[in-house]
């Protein structure tokens, strides 16, 4: 298939490219600026200049393609009802691009906030519709295009992508620490992050590609939930920094916009995921990871 990606020179997008040239696929991929577009290049990928913005780029690039993969994300916390915005916009043009072809469009989304206190499935629906929603409620309505014909598929990534060079969330909780000299976790710990290896995630979207079915939700989680408390204190480990408990009336002042995520309590099965796709997650933990250092030597540099 010609596939196009968005989002395929970022954390995520760059580990799928080299699954989808073994599988034989020819990648198209956004670039919205000039080093995107090189790091495109080298990897086997040809490059489409334009942004997430760019709605008549991604309509032209969508209209000639087998398939869609969408990405790329606008991750502006200071602003995110104008990120959810742009998000829904994007999904809109992707569906009038491919309306009428039974093209795939693979959109990124997350497990983050679908039920928290509970074990999200993948049978739970996002409880997030219309354009003030977070992400812009993409889940539900490109989910309304299966009529359209269409076939959406909501990839729920977990809320750490972990691996060396992540710049993700636990980065910034490894920051928090080293600017606060703790490595903190919220009232008794005890809540819970889902987490998944870069690796096998972008193993799960290549093969989401080709075998899911129309509507259908893939969770990319390879951890249900690590504690929160063990995530602190694994942090702490690596930063020779103490480990303390941060009242949960102080987690905006200490932790900033992180704080809002890292104080959920969030779980979620892949149980379907594994079952539907024959995918078994096969890369480090999360808590593996960070022992490893490589959280620790980006900071430090």
């Amino acid at each position: 298939m010609r596939v196009f990606i968005t989002g395929g020179s970022g954390w995520i997008g760059s580990a799928v490219v080299p699954e989808l040239l073994a599988a034989g696929h020819e990648v198209h991929g956004l670039a919205r600026s000039d080093e995107s577009a090189a790091r495109l290049r080298a990897a086997g990928v040809e490059p489409i200049v334009g942004g997430l913005g760019d709605r008549e780029v991604l309509r032209a690039a969508a209209t000639a393609s087998d398939a869609v993969i969408h990405l790329g994300y606008n991750h502006d916390f200071g602003d995110q009802a104008g990120a959810g915005r742009t998000e829904r916009a994007a999904i809109e043009t992707f569906g009038d691009a491919l309306a009428g072809t039974g093209a795939p469009l693979l959109f990124a989304s997350g497990v983050a906030f679908v039920a928290p206190g509970q074990v999200a499935t993948e049978e739970v629906l996002a409880p997030f519709a219309g354009p003030d929603a977070p992400r812009g409620g993409a889940e539900e309505l490109a989910f309304g295009f299966v009529d359209r014909g269409i076939h959406p598929v909501a990839v729920r990534f977990a809320p750490t992508v972990h691996g060396a060079g992540d710049h993700g969330f636990i980065a910034e909780l490894v920051r928090v620490a080293r600017e606060k000299g703790v490595s903190g976790y919220v009232g008794d710990g005890a809540g819970h992050w889902p987490a998944v290896y870069r690796g096998d995630a972008a193993r799960l979207v290549a093969r989401a590609l080709e075998n899911a079915s129309a509507a259908t939700i893939v969770h990319a989680v390879g951890e249900q939930g690590v504690r929160t408390r063990d995530i602190a204190e694994a942090i702490g480990a690596g930063l020779g920094l103490p480990v303390a408990s941060i009242d949960p009336d102080d987690v905006g002042e200490h932790f900033g916009w992180i704080g809002r995520i890292f104080a959920l309590d969030l779980q979620a099965s892949n149980e379907l995921t594994r079952r539907r796709f024959d995918w078994e997650p096969t890369g480090s933990s999360l808590l593996e990871d960070l022992a490893a250092g490589s959280y620790f030597a980006r900071a430090a540099a």
